[in-house]
Order: structure tokens, then C-alpha cells, then sequence
């Protein structure tokens, strides 16, 4: 016999929520925190970790406090709530003084359910106060990694959330994090007083997710062309603030509607680009890494990172913003070993050890990502100590370029030895795209300048295209047949490896040189919708009228609906509410506040098109547009 507790969890989420059953682990964690115990929940991003404190806020007796650090990602979730018809709120520093009172004086009449706050307004005594005169049921940490030093995101304001336990010491508490390392695990543990929690653990394989790595070379051509053919919303992260705005600049020129987007930018200014984005009023944000936490559009289709990043921690969480929907979506990485380089001399300049090696470890390893010849998924989740449930190389859904078009060794013995000879000839003091000048007998003024058109390895390699010199020099460096001296302007030098090959004879098998690839073709939205028994037509008109109600409330339209939503009312045609609320993800307030435009929209198509359907009969075990 189902729990009581269960029974009405299950019940709420259908009629809150709009949906049928709990994603893994969510009925878990929601009935640990109805049981009133602590919780540590490292759940990735896309796993629907929001709802594991939201739907427990509704059945507990009192307030729930969530603890958020950014205002942007507090108001979304908010406005999320309340067009649920949940009684929600945030009190923070874009409130002006009256209203933050009126918010306060809310919460003491016991109007508000769900309060969300940033940690050092939480901490501030009179508000602790507040709290106090309340009660106060549970504490949800939102991007709990932030407490800790060893985080890639650490905020020193989380480490007086200690004083919470002190407080309030019999109020259950909860930690939600999507990225941390064992190391950092136990940092949140210790600092929030977790030891006697429920820990959970989510799997962070992202199936609907495609990897794919391409050479850094013509990187801007490269993504104006992917921008062209990808329809959908994306970001592109940079690696610092000039090169977002021009980037941004360059695209708004060749007509591909981009906006800026980094820490330099005034406070309403940042606040402005990023409703734009979430609004579908821009398609495209070209963002630092300052475009973080603050993400919860579910409808990103790509992510595409122009320059390397830091390390996997932060490209995992970073690229884990595409395809939160669990729709199919693509992760992009434009790489090359001079940006690798180049943030390894960065690293260099901190004055911790401790720091510096940490940092060091993280790039190796982010450079051995990226220049991996195997399944970029199954070495992404290897990292996190996972592996997929499935053969990430399985037929008929490559997860990367890798399992799209694998990597066939071949013999390259005489390009490397012309290459490594070219590099001892110029005296090991000149760079890879000068030796391939050489090589390839360019007529550059440097070449000329130094006389290096009478070298017997000017030429030689003109059989040879730019790019697949470039590929012999990236994957002879990998393997470690040369090096680049970072303090001698990444000159290539041999090393003793590569004089094996030179003097002895040594012979070289390198990856096979191929055109980069895209993801494959049946992954693309207009065959998702015919996979799914959609009409096309009717869907894009009900992506419109999406956007006209959003404009008109002024919130982003996922906030009405998902397209997963909208996908499946395109495929089962309802012409009645109690048929529409059958669909995954409309519950009662919404079918309230939206089902009637909705119903009429469809019942228009229908008797304009003249084909209506009969209603298609949809599983409904509970998941969401993924790859299977």
C-alpha cells in the first residue's frame, strides 16, 4: 500500500507540477525532507534538483527558506512558482527598501511559502531575527559547492551559513549542489554540520547531450556557419571580456541576432542582456563564465565554448546548461594547445603552491579531454567516477565526434620526421604555424626574413593541406614527440622521443587527419517533432502564441510551458481540458491560466487545416525527450 506521505507528494506534484512521476531520485529526496531529516544531494544539472525542495515546501507546515546566490536565478524560480499559483518570494538587494519590508511583513503573516534569500542577507541578525518569529520548517543551500574553498565557484558569504545550525538546530537542512569533488563534498558536509544526513547522488551522464572538440583555426567561420544551420537558442563562452564583445559585435554584423555578456557590464545592464535571453528576445549570448548559476532556460540547444576552459569541473557544469529540457542539444569545444599554453602561464603567476598545482592538475586534465581519441562522454563521466549505463558507442546514437567517427591510427612516420626536422633546422625556436609556413613553402615575410626558403625542408610538405599539418603537430605534441616551451613564445622543441624518431628510426602511428564533424542529422528539431508524431506547423504556432502570453506577463516563456509541452499537445490534438491536462506538465493552475488560448489555437489549425486527428495515445512513464 503506497504511504500517505507518497500518496499526497504524488498528488501535488500532478496537480502543481503537471506531472505524472518523480524523475530518479527526486521521490526519494522529497520523502527523506517530509521525514525531517537532513539531506546532501549532489544531483547534475538537468536532474530537476529544484523541484526536490519546492514540492516538500508545499506539504511542510510552515516556511521554507532557500538559500540562492545570484538575484537573476532567484526571480526565475520565483516567477516559475507563482505561475503555479505558488505563494513564492525573494527578498534581495534589487528590492528598494519599502518593498523589502512589505516582502519581510508577508513572510511574518505566514503568506509566503517559499522565501528565497542570498546567504548574506540570510545571516544578517534582524533577518535571522525574522526567521525566529516564523516557523520555520526547512532550509533548502542551492549551489551548496559555493561554501567551499576547493569549489570552482567558492563565495566566502556561504561560510557564515554555518550559523544556521546554531540557530535553528532542529530545522531540517538541505545541501544542493550539481558539480563537487569528493574533496569538496566533505568541505559542505563539515561546514553545514551534515555528517548524519541522507546523502544522494544523481548520475551525471547527460544522454541527449552530443561532445564534440574541433580545431581552433578560422574559429569564428567556424561558429558563424554552425549559427546558420543550428536553429534555437545558445550561449557561447569566451575566455575573457574583450573578446565576448567582440565576438558579439562580429555576429550582430553577419546578421545572427548575439549580445554580449560579462562582469564589466552595470548591474541592470547584465540583468537586462540576460532577460533578453531568457525571454527569446535574443538567440544568441556570447558570455564569460560570469553567464553561470543564473542559467535555468531549459531550451538552450548548444553550448559552444570558443576557448578552453579551466578545467572539466567547470566545463561539465558550463556545458550542462545545454539541454536541460532533455531535448537533443550539442556541446562544442574549439581547441588548441596555444590556449592551453597560455592558461598554464596564468596559473603560474599564483602564489599559492597548493593553489597552482590544483589548478595545474585540472588543465592536464581538461587538455587530455580535449585531445582524447576515444568516447568523449565515457571520459567526461570518468572524471565524476561514473560510467554509462549503456555502450556510449552503441548503434545508431553516437554521443561524440569520437563515437561518430572514430579514430583510425595510422603511419605518419615521414610528415612527423619533415616536421621535427624543420623544428631542428630553425634551431627549435620558432612556433607551429611558422614551421608549417616552411613546410608547406609559404611566402610569409618572417620566411623571408630569415632566410628559411633555403632550408632543405622549405616545401617539402606541400602535399599536405594547412589543416592536417596543424593535426600532425597538435597529436605529435600529445604523444610527446616535441613540446612547446611556454617561455620562449611555445617554440617547438624535439625531445628525446622525437630524436628516436629522427636518428633511430622510430616509427609513428598518429590519429588519421578528418574534417571535423557535426552532430548526426536525425538529431535536429524538425525530426524530433515527426519521432514524436508532431505537427510541425501546429507547433511553431503554439511557440507563438507561447511568446505572445510571456510578453504579455513579462516572463520568459518556459515559464508557460516547456517545448516538450508544446510538442505533445502538437501530437495528441487535445480539444478539452480535462484531455489537455492529461499532458505531462500542465497542472491545474496552468490549464487555469493558459488552457483556453491554447485549446482555441488548436482547434483553429484543425479546422483551417481540415486533418484533424484522432488523439494519439502517448506513454507516460515519465520521461521527458531523451535519447533512448
Amino acid at each position: 500500500m503506497l504511504d500517505p506521505t507518497d500518496q499526497r507528494a504524488r498528488e501535488t506534484l500532478k496537480r502543481v507540477f503537471g506531472y505524472d512521476a518523480f524523475r530518479p531520485l527526486q521521490g526519494e529526496i522529497v520523502r527523506a525532507i517530509l521525514e525531517g531529516r537532513d539531506a546532501f544531494v549532489l544531483m547534475p544539472t538537468g536532474g530537476g534538483k529544484s523541484l526536490c525542495y519546492q514540492l516538500p515546501a508545499l506539504l511542510l507546515d510552515g516556511l521554507t527558506v532557500v538559500v540562492s546566490p545570484l538575484i537573476a536565478l532567484m526571480k526565475d524560480q520565483v516567477d516559475r512558482l507563482q505561475a503555479l499559483g505558488v505563494p513564492a518570494a525573494f527578498i534581495n538587494s534589487s528590492l528598494d527598501p519599502g518593498e523589502a519590508r512589505a516582502r519581510a511583513a508577508s513572510v511574518a503573516r505566514g503568506e509566503v511559502k517559499l522565501l528565497y534569500v542570498a546567504p548574506e542577507r540570510l545571516v544578517i541578525p534582524g533577518f535571522l531575527d525574522l526567521l525566529e518569529r516564523v516557523k520555520l520548517a526547512f532550509v533548502a543551500v542551492d549551489e551548496a559547492h559555493c561554501i567551499s574553498e576547493w569549489g570552482h565557484d567558492f563565495r566566502p558569504e556561504y561560510r557564515e551559513l554555518k550559523q544556521l545550525r546554531a540557530r535553528f538546530p532542529g530545522t531540517p537542512l538541505a545541501a544542493f549542489t550539481a558539480t563537487a569533488t569528493a574533496r569538496v563534498q566533505a568541505d559542505i558536509v563539515d561546514q553545514l554540520g551534515l555528517q548524519r544526513a541522507a546523502h544522494f547522488r544523481g548520475r551525471f551522464d547527460r544522454p541527449n547531450l552530443f561532445y564534440a572538440v574541433r580545431p581552433k583555426q578560422g574559429a569564428y567561420d567556424q561558429l558563424k556557419a554552425y549559427l546558420r544551420l543550428r536553429p534555437g537558442a545558445g550561449i557561447v563562452y569566451c575566455g575573457s571580456r574583450a573578446t565576448t564583445e567582440s565576438v558579439a559585435e562580429r555576429l550582430r554584423a553577419d546578421g545572427v541576432d548575439a549580445l554580449a555578456y560579462h562582469a564589466g557590464l552595470e548591474p541592470d545592464d547584465r540583468r537586462r542582456r540576460q532577460e533578453a535571453f531568457a525571454r527569446d528576445d535574443v538567440r544568441v549570448v556570447v558570455a564569460t563564465i560570469a553567464f553561470g548559476m543564473g542559467i535555468d532556460k531549459p531550451d538552450v540547444r548548444f553550448v559552444i565554448h570558443y576557448d578552453l576552459p579551466k578545467n572539466l569541473e567547470g566545463y561539465y557544469q558550463e556545458s550542462g546548461r545545454a539541454g536541460r529540457d532533455g531535448d537533443p542539444s550539442e556541446c562544442i569545444l574549439f581547441y588548441s594547445y596555444a590556449d592551453a599554453v597560455k592558461l598554464q602561464g596564468f596559473v603560474q603567476e599564483r602564489n599559492s603552491p597548493t593553489e597552482r598545482q590544483a589548478a595545474l592538475e585540472g588543465l592536464r586534465r581538461m587538455v587530455d579531454w580535449a585531445e582524447s581519441t576515444t568516447c568523449r562522454r565515457r571520459a567526461l563521466l570518468a572524471y565524476f567516477d561514473e560510467t554509462p549505463d549503456a555502450p556510449a558507442d552503441g548503434p545508431g546514437a553516437p554521443c561524440c565526434d569520437r563515437c561518430l567517427q572514430p579514430v583510425e591510427l595510422v603511419d605518419y612516420t615521414l610528415p612527423v620526421q619533415m616536421f621535427l626536422s624543420c623544428a631542428k633546422r630553425v634551431g627549435e625556436r620558432f612556433g607551429v604555424g611558422h614551421l608549417i609556413d616552411v613546410l608547406r613553402g609559404a611566402q610569409t615575410e618572417k620566411i623571408d626574413r630569415f632566410g628559411h626558403q633555403r632550408l632543405s625542408t622549405y616545401g617539402i610538405g606541400a602535399d599536405r593541406s594547412l589543416a592536417e599539418w596543424q593535426h600532425v603537430a597538435r597529436e605529435l605534441i600529445r604523444a610527446g614527440y616535441a613540446r612547446q616551451d611556454a617561455e620562449a613564445y611555445n617554440a617547438v622543441r624535439v625531445t628525446s622521443l622525437g630524436s628516436e624518431v629522427l636518428f633511430k628510426s622510430r616509427s609513428v602511428e598518429l590519429a588519421r587527419w578528418t574534417a571535423p564533424v557535426s552532430a548526426p542529422r536525425q538529431r535536429k528539431g524538425a525530426l524530433d517533432l515527426e519521432a514524436a508524431g508532431a505537427d510541425a506547423a501546429l507547433f511553431d504556432r503554439l511557440r507563438a502564441l507561447r511568446k505572445r502570453l510571456a510578453d504579455e506577463r513579462r516572463v520568459p516563456p518556459y515559464v508557460i510551458f516547456h517545448d516538450s509541452v508544446l510538442r505533445e499537445m502538437a501530437a495528441q490534438l487535445p480539444r478539452s481540458q480535462a484531455q489537455l491536462l492529461r499532458i505531462s506538465g500542465v497542472g491545474e493552475r496552468k490549464l487555469a491560466d493558459y488552457g483556453d488560448p491554447f485549446l482555441r489555437e488548436i482547434d483553429e489549425y484543425l479546422s483551417v487545416d481540415g486533418s484533424a486527428r484522432p488523439n494519439a495515445e502517448v506513454p507516460r512513464d515519465g520521461r521527458r525527450g531523451l535519447w533512448d
